[in-house]
């Protein structure tokens, strides 16, 4: 992956559209992160308003992308929806069938659905917009409760900061957790929050801070290997099994099980990239039980084996990375 191109429209947001310029446009070679060939194309080159009052001066034609690795749709006004420009349409074809990622963010996903290369996958978009793009087109499989859904090598994110979720998802699969991890942290966020999760929690901050299961979840990272059930989890948060359960889903967003095994799946990840460790040890460390365990839901979720992981994305010796404070996500991919 070397080039990206993101396109923007009259209308465009400039959030959705500056998330993708940090996630991807920055240049962070002193932190050991390759830079990419980062390009701002526009069907109509010149001066490109955005929808809240200001204008950018866009250089390139939609020509520019017609190599990149990464095509980025950013949100296109929801008046453009039944008629977007065939010109954006023939350049998303185009990239689907050589074999680019197509990323969109928010509404851009309607972009992608008039291209026709969602029929029959699943996507997801805002929630907001999730029933038109349903009834706009019925062969797609939209879910309107998750941050982000990768179907082959289409991802489609939800609205604002579900895309930078996104892209650090699509970052993670093209240089590995180490590195992405260096540029969550440069940005400050989470290096990933799980695209199962709940576009908006019915309880995000707790007000009695007593009731937060902030020392639950991080005494289950701490124990990966020990066996987790909500019953045991429950104890220490002086909780029924019923509530707890009802509880982490309300404000993590997952089922404890859920949210546990892509912990596990992630801290597997590391120990691939950063230890000479076999194996059996990390799928002990992990809580996966066994090797062959640790492979099959590898394979199942990754869509490589642990082995193949490690060849691709190893660095061992290499500087510390940001924190694992939330779950990799990502639709499983077959094996």
């Amino acid at each position: 992956m070397r080039s990206v191109a993101v396109v923007i429209q009259p209308g465009f947001a400039p959030f959705e559209f500056g998330l993708a310029c940090e996630a991807f446009g920055l240049d962070r070679s002193d932190d050991g992160i390759p830079n990419f060939d980062f390009r701002i194309v526009s069907p109509d080159p010149g001066v490109v308003p955005s929808n809240i009052g200001f204008s950018v001066n866009v250089e390139l034609g939609l020509d520019a992308a017609e190599d990149v690795d990464i095509l980025i749709l950013a949100p296109v006004p929801r008046t453009t929806w039944d008629a977007i420009d065939p010109r954006v349409i023939d350049t998303v074809r185009a990239a689907h069938v050589r074999g680019a990622w197509l990323l969109s963010v928010c509404s851009g996903a309607f972009v992608i659905a008039a291209a026709g290369v969602l029929d029959g996958k699943r996507a997801t978009t805002h929630w907001r917009y999730a029933d038109t793009m349903s009834r706009m087109y019925p062969r797609i499989d939209v879910d309107p409760d998750v941050l982000y859904v990768q179907s082959d090598n289409i991802i489609t994110s939800a609205g604002t900061a579900a895309g930078l979720d996104a892209s650090l998802h699509l970052l993670r699969q093209e240089l590995g957790s180490e590195l992405t991890n260096r540029i969550a942290r440069r940005m400050v966020v989470s290096p990933q929050r799980d695209g199962g999760q709940a576009q908006f929690i019915a309880s995000p901050l707790p007000i009695d801070s007593s009731l937060s299961l902030a020392p639950v979840t991080e005494w289950m990272l701490q124990n990966l290997d020990a066996e987790l059930s909500v019953e045991r989890l429950a104890a220490r948060a002086h909780m029924s099994p019923r509530t707890f359960a009802r509880r982490f889903k309300a404000d993590l967003g997952a089922t404890p099980a859920a949210w546990l095994a892509r912990q596990r799946l992630l801290h597997a990840q590391r120990l691939l990239e950063e230890t000479d460790l076999g194996l059996d040890r990390i799928a002990s460390e992990c809580g996966f039980g066994s090797a062959a365990v640790l492979r099959q839901n590898f394979a199942r979720t990754m869509g490589l084996t642990p082995t193949a992981y490690r060849a691709r994305f190893s660095c061992a010796g290499s500087s510390e990375s940001a924190p694992l404070a939330l779950p990799l996500a990502s639709e499983p991919v077959p094996a």
